[in-house]
Parts: structure tokens; sequence; C-alpha cells
């Protein structure tokens, strides 16, 4: 369902989680022929930004996804994870086959949710080694397997089975697949506090002075911290994240840059141009036409 924060203006749909009639709240597993038969291929086209997770893994076949303007090339043993807030188009769905896991973030518990969350920008496409890729695809059967067993165990039973056997695969996923980059170290806990404090309130502060005053770090620490977990520092890390939501509203709404830059805490539509291409090399305006010229082609 989409939200429309203001008259006139089109904005990306904002897509919640809409359990099956009779299945647990929270997770729903169905193939992509499920999908096929769910949703109109011109409905899935269009840009979207889901509030829940999306698992994805093919048994047969190619597919393209786009997620927050790269576009990933899917074939059987790879995994995509799209993350709730990220926007995500799919490509043709016709000669692809495979499992789609969605899930709301606060079905698993907070201690899963945390070992999973090991840095500030989780790879979207995993390509397990052959090991892994066992470990993943038992993990994903069992799930697949519970989910379709309805009514053989008392519904609480099942709903906890389910929140196990997810578990297991989200956890594996992100530890035992092999980044591109190698292994992740251990996030640092001030890094971890900042994070979640910059996706809190980016569009009202861009200085990382305001996130030390309010985490009670010093601003040097918040830089060290990140440099070491993300390898960039403390402001890039929040011009990043503006600059991506700017970037997702110039591409999938029809907002005007007077009003995006109102959105994302800006003086005026002047100071964001100057701000968006200073980082970008580009104008809003040109970065939107330049986007919505490759879409059309």
């Amino acid at each position: 369902m989409a939200k429309n924060r203001h008259d006139g203006i089109r904005e990306i749909p904002e897509i919640p989680f809409v359990a099956p009639v009779g299945t647990p709240a929270g997770v729903e597993v169905l193939s992509l022929s499920d999908l096929r038969h769910r949703m109109p291929s011109r409905h899935l086209a269009f840009p979207q930004r889901p509030d829940f997770h999306h698992l994805l893994t093919l048994s047969h076949g190619t597919l393209s996804h786009t997620v927050d303007f790269a576009a990933f090339a899917l074939d059987p043993g790879s995994w995509l994870w799209v993350r709730p807030g990220q926007v995500h188009q799919w490509g043709d769905l016709t000669h692809a086959e495979g499992t789609l896991i969605l899930f709301r973030q606060d079905f698993l518990d907070p201690a899963t949710t945390a070992a999973a969350e090991r840095d500030s920008h989780p790879s979207v496409l995993h390509r397990p080694l052959p090991d892994d890729a066992a470990a993943l695809g038992m993990a994903a059967d069992h799930l697949t397997a519970e989910f379709h067993a309805l009514g053989q165990l008392p519904l609480e039973i099942h709903t906890a089975a389910l929140r196990h056997l997810l578990s297991v695969l989200v956890l594996r996923l992100a530890h035992l697949t092999a980044p591109a980059g190698g292994p992740a170290s251990e996030p640092h806990p001030a890094y971890l506090r900042f994070r979640d404090a910059v996706e809190k309130d980016f569009t009202h502060t861009r200085r990382v002075e305001d996130y030390a005053d309010a985490l009670g770090y010093s601003a040097r620490t918040l830089s060290r911290a990140t440099l070491a977990t993300a390898g960039l520092g403390a402001k890039e890390f929040i011009d990043r994240r503006v600059v991506l939501e700017a970037k997702r509203l110039l591409a999938h709404t029809d907002q005007t840059a007077a009003r995006i830059a109102d959105h994302l805490g800006f003086p005026s539509a002047t100071h964001f141009g100057k701000y968006f291409h200073q980082r970008t090399g580009q104008t809003p305006i040109a970065f939107r036409d330049t986007v919505r010229g490759h879409a059309q082609r």
C-alpha cells in the first residue's frame, strides 16, 4: 500500500507485511511460481520499499533484481537479501524458479537480529562456497517444509519452530558465506550505536558532533569506530545515508528538489543541490533525468 504524504506527489510504494490467512504472523515462504500467480508482473516491475526482509534463492534460471540503484544477477545457488527500507525492483520472472522467504524484522529474537547485523552496508548478493551453499540449502528446505506443515503442531509451537529455523538460515547467510572483501571484523559497540542513531536522525542533523554528544562519545571515538568497522569516516557515513535517501526520492517520487531538501533537513533547495552535486558529480535534476532515462530503455 502506498503512503502519500503530500497530495499530488507520487511516493515510493511502502509495502507492509501481510501474513496469509491462517499462517503465523511475521513470516511467509513461497515459490517464485506462487509469486507470479499472486502479483501481475507489471506491479512487480515498479520500485517498492517493503518494511520486511526478502531472502531469495534460485533453483533454475536467472533473474535480474535492482536494489537501491544497483543491478544484481542471480543464478542457482546465489542468495539475494533485501532489507527493510531498501528500494527494490523485480526483473523478468518468466524464466526463474526458486524460493522467496519474507519476514518481519521483529519475527526474529533480538539476539539473532544483532548477530546477523554485522556491518552498515551489508551485502545484497551472496555467492556462498560449496559447503556453505549446501548448509544454506538444507536450512531453506527445512524452513519451507515446516511452513507448509501448518496444522501438524499447535500454532504457537509451529511458529516457534519457524522462528528457530529462520534464525539458522539468517545466521548462516550472515556469517558463513564469503563476501567479496573477505570476512568482516566484529563491529565496535560505539559504531553500532552511531549507525542506529544515524538511521533515526539523518534527516535532522549531518554533524558528527551532534551524534557524539547524544551518544556520550567524542567525535574522534565515533570516527575511529566507524572507520574500523565500516571502512569510512563518520562524516562520510552520514553523508552516504543522506545521499542514498535523496537518490531514492529523486528516482522514485515526483517530489520537487525543494520538497526533498526540506524532508532531508536542508535550509533550501540551493543548499541541497550543492551538497548533492559535491558528492555525486550531478545536480539532483540531472540525476533524476539519468535514472529515469535508463529505466525507460
